[in-house]
């Protein structure tokens, strides 16, 4: 189903542009402007490949409800020019991103060209005119394009930190080591020069490759991690299909690289790093527990995502969200992503109950990780969602 808007709308005239929104809920929306999604994607240069057509068609395949797609679409004339991807999280209209807990950052597009108009006109175009309704949105870079949006929005707002994202110069690796301190570099040379030396290949995977890459990816995943716990959801059926579907996409259109790494002909890690604009991102890897005997995994990863990075003249390596000691040994960056909350006029109870719900939980986090240390990871995996 597709609603029209008129609001914002100027009267057609030969000399100023014509804008018009609308609010789809077909659940094949996505798929009907796949090519006019990513053309926009392409305009904006805060997107990421979560914002692609190819995850976000994929995410919903794969974990949408049905009847709960909602599209906010803005045209210029007959072009698009602004558009958020969002789902219905409950039957009083709360609002929320798609991806849930499998997305590290979350936007809106807008098109650079009229960025400022166009996101005044997808802020007059949500859907939330009730005081029950409301819009929550996980995982938003500072810099994100739906920051604009939030600025023009003239009911309830609310912003919060969120998960902490890290990040790296994309520099060559001699050069990244003058962040380390002095005997951490030099152990971390010689790494290097072992990984140099041990005469292990890595093949990028071509779109047709992808499938087999992603399920080596799994399996070494499920592998390395199962003495200390692996994600639930990583051993899913539903997960791995999204994956491949997602990431044979995202090959094809050169918004991700997949590396194989072999060694004496045997298939010991895989690497998904997503690439955009802003950013290269390691997504996640699987690696033989064996392997750690003799490389520095962390150092073969890193590697191999700088030179691709660097060859794709994008100036950071993210490393997402979280705080694994292997992130930490390397002295990285440190941005927290943000949490937004909307709500329609002064008056938005909805949407206030969600922001006092999210102070205390935060609240309760903090106790968690000064306090419990203990029980703190399996609480808070179940506080995220």
């Amino acid at each position: 189903m597709t609603t029209e808007l008129s609001v914002g709308s100027l009267p057609a005239q030969s000399s100023a542009p014509r804008w018009r929104a609308e609010v789809c809920r077909a659940d094949d929306a996505l798929d009907r402007i796949a090519a006019e999604w990513d053309g926009l994607a392409a305009r904006c240069a805060t997107a990421t490949s979560f914002q692609s057509a190819a995850w976000l068609a994929s995410w919903w395949r794969h974990y949408g409800r049905p009847g709960a797609l909602v599209l906010v679409l803005v045209r210029r004339d007959d072009r698009l020019v602004a558009a958020a991807a969002l789902r219905r999280r409950g039957p009083f209209g709360g609002l929320t991103n798609l991806g849930a807990g499998l997305v590290d950052f979350t936007d809106v597009l807008l098109d650079d060209s009229c960025a400022d108009r166009a996101a005044a006109e997808l802020a007059a175009a949500l859907p939330l005119t009730r005081p029950w309704h409301s819009l929550e949105l996980r995982e938003v870079r500072p810099e994100a394009a739906v920051q604009q949006v939030f600025r023009q929005w003239r009911g309830r707002r609310h912003r919060f930190a969120d998960s902490l994202c890290q990040y790296l110069p994309a520099v060559p690796m001699e050069e990244l080591l003058k962040r380390l301190p002095g005997k951490t570099a030099q152990r971390s040379r010689v790494k290097q020069r072992k990984i140099a030396e041990s005469g292990i290949e890595v093949r990028s995977a071509t779109p047709a490759e992808v499938p087999e890459a992603i399920a080596g990816l799994l399996r070494l995943h499920i592998e390395q991690w199962q003495d200390r716990g692996v994600t639930p959801e990583h051993r899913t059926e539903r997960f791995a299909a999204h994956l491949v579907e997602s990431t044979t996409g995202l090959v094809a259109t050169g918004r991700a690289a997949v590396h194989r790494f072999h060694l004496d002909g045997e298939l010991v890690a895989v690497n998904l790093l997503l690439l955009s604009p802003p950013f290269g991102g390691l997504y996640m890897y699987g690696a033989k527990p064996a392997l750690r005997e003799r490389l520095d995994i962390a150092g073969l990863l890193f590697g191999a995502a700088l030179d691709e990075v660097r060859a794709a003249e994008i100036p950071v390596l993210s490393l997402l969200r979280g705080q694994e000691p292997y992130k930490q040994r390397w002295r990285p960056d440190q941005l927290p992503n943000q949490r937004l909350v909307l709500g329609p006029g002064r008056l938005a109870p909805w949407a206030a109950g969600r922001a006092v719900r999210v102070r205390v939980r935060q609240a309760l986090v903090h106790q968690l990780r000064t306090r419990l240390p203990g029980v703190k990871r399996v609480l808070l995996a179940r506080m995220r969602s």
